[in-house]
């Protein structure tokens, strides 16, 4: 575990420099943090759901500084409105005339900090923006900064004052992650070094101009057989036939597991995809678009029964 180094070894790939930029800050957890980074590198929103006070947005505050993006953070409330997030109209007595003024959307970077707090509408606001890296406000399209990522963390629906997520909402994710608790060391380590927030500041970009596109470029060139296609397919066949679910993943998101495992074989240093990669990225993929069919599976059943069932090729 990287705990003592104090900024990036020169010489590594721009990814390994996030990594461990990231890995000094977040600890223990390195395995989320390319988890979080592959997602991005695949076009991706990432979607952090955890108990308070794990580091959800710490990680995002750590995504956005190493990526070197504009950034914006949101913070979700019961009250928060639509236009609270894409903007308003204000009429100009100079001008006697209306102008728009862009909300907190218009950024590269948005963290929608526990997004389930607000209601559905407020939710549903980030839908376009998502989708189609465009918001419509008051009739009018107005585009968003490119690249565009949504980092959302949510609180377990069972806490006070939540508003599930929506099927649809939680489907423009392409990812859905947990951070969990540390283990024993890195906890001792947090409790007796410095502060995460005075890190955070102290914490330099990773990448160059224009590197992210690079890479994303990249990704998306990472070599995909055939039988890593049959093998992806069975798993989506298997969800749609299998009694414990009660709908299987659509072609969607059988795009995004083939997208998310091209980034994770990047990250790994390979140009083709192994099954391996898939497995890595599928229980993140794949658990949040499932709905189970018996109330008792878990999360983590989900993702076990869907890396034992299908066998690879």
């Amino acid at each position: 575990m990287l705990l003592k180094r104090q900024i990036p070894a020169a010489g590594l790939s721009p990814v390994a420099r996030i990594v461990e930029a990231a890995s000094q800050i977040i600890l223990g957890k390195e395995a989320q943090i390319r988890l979080a980074l592959a997602c991005l590198l695949a076009h991706g929103h990432l979607l952090i759901e955890d108990i308070p006070g794990v580091g959800k947005t710490t990680l995002a505050h750590v995504l956005a500084r190493s990526l070197g993006l504009n950034f914006q953070r949101i913070q979700f409330t019961s009250d928060m409105l639509p236009a609270d997030i894409l903007g308003v109209s204000i009429y100009e007595r100079d001008s006697a005339s209306f102008k728009f003024h862009p909300g907190p959307i218009f950024a590269q970077v948005i963290l929608a900090d526990e997004v389930n707090r607000a209601t559905p509408k407020t939710q549903s606001a980030l839908l376009e923006a998502m989708e189609e890296h465009q918001v419509t406000a008051e009739g009018e399209t107005r585009k968003l900064p490119e690249p565009f990522f949504v980092i959302a963390t949510q609180n377990p629906s069972e806490q006070v004052g939540t508003f599930p997520l929506p099927e649809s909402q939680l489907d423009r994710f392409l990812m859905r992650i947990e951070l969990g608790y540390p283990d024993h060391h890195a906890e001792r380590v947090l409790l007796s070094g410095t502060d995460r927030r005075d890190l955070l500041a102290g914490l330099d970009p990773c990448l160059a101009p224009g590197e992210l596109v690079e890479l994303q470029g990249n990704a998306q060139r990472v070599h995909v057989a055939l039988a890593l296609l049959d093998y992806v397919q069975a798993i989506v066949e298997y969800t749609r036939r299998s009694p414990e679910f009660a709908a299987g993943l659509s072609p969607r998101a059988a795009l995004a597991l083939v997208h998310s495992a091209r980034a994770w074989a990047l990250i790994e240093g390979r140009d083709q995809v192994i099954p391996e990669d898939v497995q890595a990225v599928l229980p993140g993929v794949a658990v949040h678009r499932l709905r189970p069919a018996r109330d008792a599976m878990s999360r983590t059943d989900i993702g076990a029964l869907l890396l034992a069932a299908v066998p690879i090729p």
